[in-house]
């Protein structure tokens, strides 16, 4: 008997809008997975409407009043494993925009469980050698003289990709990769390339035809 297919189901983009009367936009997502299964969501990026959080190429630069996003998972159903809130807010002294600077985008990647030990263990090491690279290009400003120091700078200094990787879990059974980046085509490159090994759980890789 052939072995069944994995299936997959595209989500539609979320769009949130602005608030009317002070209501907020919420979606949820709850979903429990068997101890050989394996889930696998993968969303394509939020977009928000001016003053509900703001289009980059339409000049609304992180332009909102309050952002959550809630990612909790649970082992054998009462078992916290990985629990983590993002909450962007302009109410904390400085806004949004001065907070994240030139970063015009964010992603998160969560991969849990045994059969995907390889993938993490590979990411995580791509992500180590990529911001190592990143920091011995970067600009030396430690021992500039004043006149070095003095002088204009042109362009962004930084990446215009940071990520990081942590563990979580018993054994490191999970873990979380955080990435922000200037260009949202620079989210879609990293997870075309770091997430290409799920193509033979999936039957293509994700995000292959997603910012081009």
């Amino acid at each position: 008997m052939a072995a069944p297919q994995p299936s997959q189901r595209r989500l539609p983009p979320r769009q949130v809008y602005k608030s009317v009367d002070s209501k907020c936009s919420e979606q949820f997502l709850e979903a429990r997975v068997g101890r050989n299964a394996l889930l696998a969501v993968i969303p394509d990026p939020v977009t928000c409407f001016s003053t509900a959080s703001g289009r980059h190429e339409s000049g609304e630069r992180w332009e909102f009043d309050r952002y959550k996003s809630t990612n909790h998972i649970y082992l054998d159903g009462d078992q916290p494993l990985f629990l983590d809130s993002v909450l962007l807010d302009k109410g904390c002294g400085a806004s949004v925009a001065e907070l994240m600077q030139e970063y015009q985008v964010m992603a998160m990647v969560i991969i849990s469980g045994p059969k995907l030990k390889d993938l993490r263990c590979q990411l995580q090491e791509e992500v180590k050698q990529m911001m190592s690279r990143h920091l011995r290009s970067s600009p030396d400003t430690t021992n500039r003289s004043h006149h070095v120091r003095s002088e204009p700078r042109h362009g962004p200094t930084r990446p215009l990709l940071i990520a990081s990787c942590s563990t979580f879990g018993p054994q490191a059974l999970g873990m979380v990769v955080r990435v922000a980046a200037v260009m949202t085509e620079s989210v879609y490159m990293f997870l075309r390339q770091h997430l290409a090994a799920l193509k033979p759980f999936l039957g293509a890789s994700p995000y292959c035809q997603a910012g081009r």
